[in-house]
């Protein structure tokens, strides 16, 4: 069993929690993902690893509130406990070699970005982090990031914290001021690393996306999160889940990511139920 140590509320609907989780937290790198249950019963959920602490033995998971699954994680306590929590999977960010970096963070994909500003930052490379959020009310981790960072651009579709505009504007205007990046890691909503690697194709600016489809097993077995990079079918749990934001097809990425969303809806709003039904 993996217990709950710590858990924090980071805005209306993402929650951070730290897990007890040893043989992870010794492995564990930027980039790489869990996947856990609840109880025995179950659903099987990947989430990206926030962070991790080998000392202690424990990795950060940060989550959004969305499914069934996220429902009844969220309305777990510190003390209790996971019931599965397995990895590290997928391949580590690959940061060696790199002098600068345009890291860009999408909602709660800052969760996920977070992480390999760190990395970078710690190893000496120099960071841009440009975060992006509907709403003042949804920022999270800008003191994370800003410690992480040379430069920290904090951007709100609806302009009431930060700048005003979207990652790609906040982006561009930055490599036209005569920035020059070496790469350009862009993680979060698919749309938006699809804008983001439109952006810097124009400019020949290799670009890192981080895919996060369905998943099932998480070692390439299942099939389900399959995706085609330049021409080819790859598996995000083991090809993955980083890849060349040049090469993915994320029209059909998100044509397949939204297969579910009645089912995921239905099964959300019933475990809500449940969970009215007990305070009552």
């Amino acid at each position: 069993m993996f217990k709950i140590v710590e858990k924090e509320l980071l805005n209306p609907t993402v929650v951070r929690m730290v897990i007890d989780a040893p043989l992870v937290a010794r492995k564990a790198q930027p980039g790489q993902f869990i996947i856990l249950r609840t109880n025995a019963d179950g659903e099987r959920i990947p989430l990206t690893v926030a962070d991790y602490d080998r000392e202690t033995g424990t990795v950060t998971i940060i989550f959004q509130i969305v499914g069934a699954t996220t429902e009844k994680l969220g309305h777990m306590a510190v003390g209790e406990s996971l019931s599965d929590f397995v990895g590290p999977l997928g391949r580590a960010t690959e940061t060696e070699g790199l002098r600068k970096v345009a890291v860009i963070g999408g909602g709660v994909g800052c969760a996920i970005a977070y992480p390999v500003a760190k990395k970078l930052h710690e190893q000496g490379t120099e960071v841009h982090a440009i975060v992006g959020f509907r709403n003042k009310d949804l920022v999270i981790l800008e003191k994370e990031f800003a410690a992480a960072s040379s430069l920290l651009k904090v951007m709100t579709d609806d302009g009431s914290y930060g700048e005003h505009g979207l990652v790609t504007t906040a982006l561009k205007a930055l490599i036209d001021g005569g920035e020059q990046y070496d790469e350009v890691i862009a993680i979060g909503p698919l749309p938006m690393m699809k804008f983001v690697s439109l952006l810097t194709k124009e400019y020949g600016i290799k670009t890192v996306v981080s895919m996060n489809p369905i998943m099932i097993d998480g070692t390439g077995m299942c099939g389900g999160c399959r995706l085609t990079v330049d021409g080819e079918t790859k598996f995000a749990c083991v090809d993955g889940p980083e890849f060349d934001g040049h090469l993915v097809d994320f029209d059909e990425a998100m044509t397949r990511g939204g297969m579910y969303k009645v089912f995921e809806r239905y099964a959300h709003e019933e475990t809500c139920r449940l969970f009215q039904k007990e305070v009552q």
